[in-house]
């Protein structure tokens, strides 16, 4: 059986000890056999460029913790003793995903390696404020999509809005109540299961990047309640020395004033951009292409000088179509090339999620999957 440990790749500029060059090899042959499907040892030495030995030795480890299984032998392409064909096993394992980002409910599926739905459920979001209701209420919903596995479960992912720190503790969530709340522990404790917890647009980060066609180096931004963006560069979210990498919703754009925010400031991009403060705005009688415009100038106006100072081109969008429609993508689009210098400006792509309401759940169980199996 899998141990019910995982593990988070070392920060930028650690020093790189014999056992993570281990974990490093052990990754890259997990990221190759997802990626790739089953292949023989020699073809995965070839694929990876590590040695025979290490291989076989590294495949013998995982097929004892029951994460990688044998298929039998390959077709012969030639003369010689065909080789015996490995894989993950991904029949015999399935992630909880869940998401607290929601306005009314916490929602949580369950999928196979392969990406198939296999359960979903959801609980009442308990009200703004209420700390310890909202843990009870999660470990209430991971319990639940535990029980309705069908396999072994690889782990539980979590994606949450607030500042969350390496270990999985909410530094902050106002929302939810959350200060210090040790999220990643509960969960564990009360499931028994391996447990990580991430801030919500993190996990939509990876979702794209693990279970969709995103880059290694890509700008995430989602808006819904509230919101927020991340970034990915070399397949790995940057936190941030506080982090809070990417909490951008209360960065005020522009020096024209704005919609009033929750924040007490007037013009956030939260106040801007957010499917709440669009909807509120729409309902109370104003003109929907003038509100998506404005919105979708405001968020190109914020992301023009961090694309221009990291040189990002792939932009993923999570937004609803209803109400931002995909004229907030093209208007998007035309304010950051407009604001940013041409030819670099040529090749930025900015594109909607294909993950749509279950980004985060997906992102979650990506999670999951990036830290038991190393896919990045």
């Amino acid at each position: 059986m899998p141990s019910t440990q995982m593990t988070r790749s070392p920060r930028s500029g650690a020093k790189v000890m014999p056992a993570h060059a281990r974990l490093h090899n052990r990754a890259l042959v997990l990221r190759t056999l997802f990626r790739d499907g089953a292949l023989s040892r020699a073809d995965l030495a070839r694929r990876t460029e590590l040695t025979r030995v290490t291989i076989s030795d590294l495949i013998g480890e995982l097929i004892d913790r029951g994460i990688v299984v044998e298929h039998g032998a390959q077709r012969a392409a030639g003369p010689g003793k065909p080789g015996i064909l490995v894989d993950i096993d991904r029949p015999g394992h399935q992630v909880v995903g869940l998401d607290l980002s929601g306005a009314d409910r916490f929602v949580g599926i369950v999928l196979n390696l392969d990406g198939d739905e296999v359960a979903r459920d959801s609980v009442p979001r308990p009200a703004d404020g209420e700390g310890e209701a909202a843990v009870e209420a999660t470990i209430e919903l991971a319990r639940r999509l535990t029980q309705a596995a069908t396999t072994t479960v690889l782990g539980i992912g979590i994606g949450a809005p607030g500042v969350i720190d390496d270990d999985g503790r909410v530094l902050t969530s106002p929302n939810l109540g959350w200060t210090g709340v040790d999220l990643q522990h509960r969960v564990h404790e009360a499931t028994g299961q391996a447990t990580l917890v991430a801030n919500d647009a993190n996990a939509a980060a990876l979702a794209e990047r693990v279970l969709g066609d995103g880059g290694p180096d890509l700008l995430l931004v989602r808006t819904g309640r509230g919101f927020g963006a991340a970034l990915l560069s070399d397949g790995e979210p940057v936190a941030g020395s506080r982090f809070a990498a990417g909490e951008i919703g209360h960065v005020t754009v522009g020096t024209d004033g704005g919609p009033a925010c929750a924040c007490g400031k007037d013009g956030c991009l939260e106040a801007w951009v957010s499917t709440q403060a669009v909807t509120d705005r729409i309902a109370a009688g104003e003109d929907r292409g003038v509100v998506v415009r404005e919105a979708a100038e405001r968020l190109g106006i914020a992301l023009a000088p961090v694309i221009g100072m990291l040189d990002i081109t792939e932009i993923v969008v999570a937004a609803p179509r209803d109400p931002f429609g995909d004229d907030f993508l093209t208007r998007t689009f035309e304010t950051i090339r407009d604001r940013t210098l041409w030819p670099f400006s040529d090749g930025i792509r900015v594109v909607r999620s294909s993950h749509g309401d279950d980004i985060v759940a997906h992102g979650a169980v990506a999670m999951v999957i990036s830290g038991r199996l190393g896919v990045s």
